[in-house]
Parts: C-alpha cells; sequence; structure tokens
C-alpha cells in the first residue's frame, strides 16, 4: 500500500472489524510524502497536550536534522511567547516538523481562543487536513463550531479526536450522535473507550482489534502496551478487562461499528465523513493511532486557489505564499520571520523567486524548518512543506512567491476589526520605537495599524480585548515601550472602494477627519455608529464601504 489516494480506497477492508494497517510501510519522496495539517479546537480542550504528543510519538524529528524535543518540558514546545506561558494558551500560530516512517508531517498549532480567530484562519489556508479535538466532558463548543464552519468552506477534511476519554464524560454514543447532527458529518468510530472516568481500563481500537492498556499498576495511568485479539468476542479480553466492563465493552464496540458509517477513506477526503478516534493525550492514549491515520488517510497537497489559474503541486516551477509573518521568535536578535507555504515545485536553498507584489527578485539563502521557535536551515524542500524566510520587513502575509509565473494566490483577506482603540505612548521620547513596534506587529497580522489623514493618533484595530493584552506585553517585552490604549469614539472600519476614482475622493475630501488610511496605504472609514455607516451608504452610493479586503 502506498500514501496515495486511490489505494487506500482500493484496500479498504470489507469486514469493517478486521485488522487494518492505517500506515504504510514507506512513503515516497516529495510532495506526496507530506502531510500538513492544522489541530483546531476550543480553549482548554486539550489542543497544545496533543500537539506536544503527537511530537512526542512523531519523534519530534525535523526533515533538516534529527533535532529532537525534550518531551519532559514543563510548557509546551509549541507555546513559546512569554504570555502563552504566563496564561497557558496559545495566541499564535506555530509550525512544527518532524518525520515518522518515511511521512513528513508539518503540524500547525492555531489559538484556541476566539480573539485570534483571524490568525487562525490565515492558518488554515495553508493545510490539506486538520484534526479537530473535542472534551468528551463538553461535546462540541462555539469555537471549535466556527473553526469548523472555516474548514467546510475550505474542503478541508477532518479527523476528530475526542480528549479526556479518561475523564468523566459525555455518553460516547452522545457525542457521536452530536458531531453527525451537528457538523452534518457522517462519524465512523476508530478508537474506542473502555469505561470512562474512576473506571477508565483503556481503549480498543476497532480497526485493528487491538486493546490498549494502561500500566498493569496503575489502572488510570499512561499507556503502556497494545494487546492484539481477534474480535470483541475474543476470550481473551476476560485476561485484561474486568467482567463487568468486558461485557459493556462487546456491547457498546459492537453497536459502535454496525450503527455508524464504515472508515470510507474517499468520504473522507471530500468530507462528508470524520473518523473519531476517544482517547486521551494526556495519558497517551489513541494519539499514536491518529498520527498513523493521518499518514495514511490525509491527502498529500492539494491544488491552490490563484489568479489566473489554479496552482497544482505537480507544476514544475516554484511558487508559495506567505500566510504568517513573525517578528522576534528569537530574543537575542530582532529577526523578522515570513512563514512561505510551498505549493509547486521543488524548492532549493540559494535559488531566486520573484516577490509579485513587488516585481522584484530575492534569493532565498537560509530557508529554514521550524519546531516552534527553533529553527534549522534546509536545503531543499516540495509542495506541503512551510519554510521560514528572513527578511527585514520585505514579506508581508499574502504575498506570492514564484519562480517562474506572476501568479498571484487568493484566499488571505482582511477582515474588518471589531475593536478600534487609540494608542497611548507614556514616554513621548519613544515615539519611533513604537511606530516601529506596531509595524511590525501589523506585520504578522496581530492587530491592524490605522493612520488618520488629520492628526497623529494612531489606531489600531483587533477583534477582541485579548490581542490587545498581547499588543501591550509584546511591545513592552520585545520593545521596551511603554504604551497602552485608550477609548476611541470611532466604532466601525470599512475599506472604500469607489466606482470611479473621482466618486472616492469626493467621498473623502467630505470625511477627512473620519478617514485613516491601512498598512497598505488604502482608505477607510472610521464609522463613530451603525448609523453614520448606513448614512453614508445612502449618500455616496458610488462608494463600497467594505467589511473584507483582499490582499494586495
Amino acid at each position: 500500500m502506498t500514501s496515495q489516494p486511490h489505494s487506500l480506497a482500493a484496500e479498504a477492508p470489507a469486514d469493517r472489524s478486521a485488522p487494518h494497517d492505517l500506515l504504510p510501510a514507506a512513503a515516497p519522496a516529495g510532495p506526496a510524502s507530506r502531510r500538513t495539517f492544522a489541530i483546531i479546537s476550543h480553549p482548554d480542550a486539550g489542543k497544545t497536550t496533543l500537539t506536544e504528543k503527537l511530537l512526542l510519538f512523531g519523534g519530534a524529528i525535523r526533515a533538516a536534522g534529527e533535532v529532537k524535543a525534550r518531551g519532559a518540558r514543563r510548557r509546551a514546545r509549541s507555546d513559546w511567547m512569554k504570555i502563552e506561558q504566563q496564561r497557558g494558551i496559545s495566541v499564535t500560530s506555530s509550525v512544527m516538523t518532524f518525520e515518522r516512517d518515511g511521512v513528513v508531517f508539518n503540524l500547525l498549532d492555531t489559538p484556541g481562543h476566539e480573539d485570534f480567530s483571524e490568525d487562525t484562519f490565515r492558518t488554515l489556508t495553508a493545510v490539506d487536513s486538520a484534526v479537530m479535538v473535542i472534551d468528551a466532558a463538553k461535546g462540541i463548543e462555539a469555537q471549535t463550531l466556527k473553526l469548523f464552519e472555516v474548514c467546510r468552506l475550505r474542503d478541508i477534511p477532518i479527523l476528530t479526536f475526542i480528549n479526556k476519554a479518561d475523564r468523566e464524560g459525555r455518553d460516547p454514543f452522545e457525542l457521536l450522535d452530536e458531531i453527525a447532527q451537528t457538523l452534518a458529518l457522517d462519524v465512523a468510530p476508530v478508537t474506542w473507550p473502555v469505561g470512562t472516568g474512576s473506571v477508565f481500563r483503556g481503549c480498543y481500537d476497532l480497526r485493528r482489534n487491538r486493546l490498549l492498556l494502561p500500566e498493569p499498576t496503575e489502572p488510570r495511568g499512561h499507556f503502556a502496551r497494545g494487546v492484539d485479539v481477534r474480535g470483541l468476542d475474543d476470550p481473551a479480553l476476560a485476561d485484561h478487562v474486568p467482567e463487568n466492563q468486558l461485557a459493556e465493552l462487546r456491547e457498546t464496540g459492537a453497536l459502535a461499528l454496525a450503527g455508524y458509517a464504515a472508515l470510507d477513506p474517499v468520504a473522507y477526503r471530500e468530507g462528508h465523513l470524520t473518523p473519531v478516534f476517544f482517547g486521551s493525550a494526556l495519558k497517551d492514549f489513541c494519539v499514536e493511532e491518529l498520527l498513523e491515520a493521518l499518514g495514511c488517510l490525509a491527502p498529500p497537497p492539494q491544488p491552490r486557489p490563484a489568479r489566473p489559474r489554479p496552482v497544482q503541486p505537480s507544476d514544475p516551477k516554484v511558487s508559495g505564499f506567505v500566510f504568517k509573518v513573525q517578528a522576534n521568535m528569537d530574543p537575542n536578535h530582532r529577526d523578522r520571520v515570513a512563514f512561505v507555504r510551498l505549493c509547486s515545485g521543488r524548492f532549493r536553498r540559494g535559488m531566486k523567486l520573484r516577490h509579485v507584489r513587488a516585481g522584484k527578485l530575492m534569493s532565498v539563502n537560509n530557508p529554514i524548518f521550524f519546531l516552534a521557535q527553533d529553527r534549522e536551515v534546509v536545503d531543499e524542500a516540495f509542495p506541503g512543506d512551510i519554510i521560514g524566510i528572513p527578511n527585514h520587513g520585505a514579506l508581508y502575509v499574502g504575498d506570492t512567491l514564484t519562480e517562474g509565473e506572476t501568479e498571484a494566490f487568493t484566499g488571505l483577506p482582511n477582515f474588518a476589526p471589531e475593536i478600534l482603540r487609540r494608542v497611548r505612548l507614556d514616554d513621548p521620547l519613544k515615539a519611533k520605537q513604537l511606530r516601529k513596534a506596531l509595524d511590525d506587529l501589523a506585520d504578522e497580522g496581530v492587530a491592524q495599524v490605522f493612520r488618520p489623514l488629520v492628526g497623529s493618533q494612531i489606531m489600531v484595530g483587533v477583534v477582541g480585548q485579548l490581542q490587545l493584552d498581547v499588543l501591550t506585553s509584546r511591545i513592552a517585552a520585545e520593545y521596551a515601550v511603554a504604551a497602552g490604549f485608550e477609548a476611541s469614539p470611532h466604532q466601525l472600519v470599512r475599506w472604500l472602494e469607489g466606482d470611479t476614482p473621482a466618486a472616492l475622493e469626493r467621498f473623502i475630501d467630505a470625511h477627512r477627519t473620519a478617514v485613516a488610511l491601512d498598512r497598505d496605504d488604502a482608505p477607510v472609514l472610521l464609522a463613530k455608529s451603525q448609523w453614520d455607516l448606513d448614512y453614508a451608504e445612502k449618500t455616496y452610493p458610488g462608494v463600497r464601504f467594505l467589511k473584507l479586503k483582499e490582499r494586495a
């Protein structure tokens, strides 16, 4: 079996209870061996813990160099910012590249908090599949549903990991039914809990007929070993599962197999079905099974939307787009790294790529692979890979790099912020440093910066309050500037476009005190209320007021 889509469908077993080895023994080099995926969830569902355990079971080895993560570190490897470590949440997307059994995994850990939904949206433009983490006690939560809708919009297939199966939680059938009904997906159970909470005794792999057991001296301990059996009726199960729980396992396991959809790789890749893994990231249960499913079931690099035509992974010329910019990942250096998703061609270190927006060639001499904030220089990369390109402000989110055509990737818009604040500088002598900080963080997409046509008061726009806390923390920690944010008389932001240049110019001339420029010098209206916005729309029919702006 190879990792190609058709072979998976061809070898899907007719007997659903028969063993089925998900991961191929080897995968071919190049794009077909790449699996680029994101992990999405509501806060506190265990996303970051699962990320760490996937790195552990994957060996946390980068394609460029055998650099291993230390599994016993106190703080999560992917949460490297000071504010992330202090609050125990992810506030920025992290990229981690590792290899296992001939498959190269590019894992993108996304912020779970809704205040960082724009960063998560951009990250989801760079992946080919996703893992949705659900808390077994809470089921589908608001942010999970929002992120799922983004995945559906982008045709991203989803594997589901129902976490914390070792704790008291909802009935497994209730959770499966909620997924099926709320998300309008078929569900295919892959692993099944053997008891929950205080009577948790492990998990059962319904596809391989394998019992996953904790330490024998600690019934609710970490995963220790797997025992192969002939099926749910195998008498050997009685040697490992108490009699009362064994009867329940046989009954519920058989119902899970008979009552829900078969594991169909084609239906999964088309977004109609989600394989479901019950497990515990903290206790290591079913993490390896999930990783193996990603290696075999998840799609390799897919075509990407672009102008004038979609870009195919098989296209010979190198192309890619910037979906994230991160400054100051290394506190010892004022570094700035653009995260580039490669979409076609074979990238080689030192090659020159055309920066489409600037119309210039740029040499990529020190491309890097990531393990969160750590990095290593890479000599070659393929479609699906995420490489970092150090630069000094030349690359923005949404920029396209190509070896040949002057195409432009699409689908990375700016959204109108929901909160608008005036910037307050506590030390006037540090105005230059503040402008540098705001420009850098705007380039990252942490916030949007607006400069009014009249006056010198800089405005920032964000999605949620937590973004303002992150801005304050990072400006102080990374730029040594004490700054704050004050209430603004303006509540709404809309980008301005005119049917003609003259129509737009007339509007701006009449509203100069309420017009500002964004990072790209595009004009925006700063409206004090919805009434003001509605009035402007009625009064100036030749001007469009946009909540979304496609990146240049």
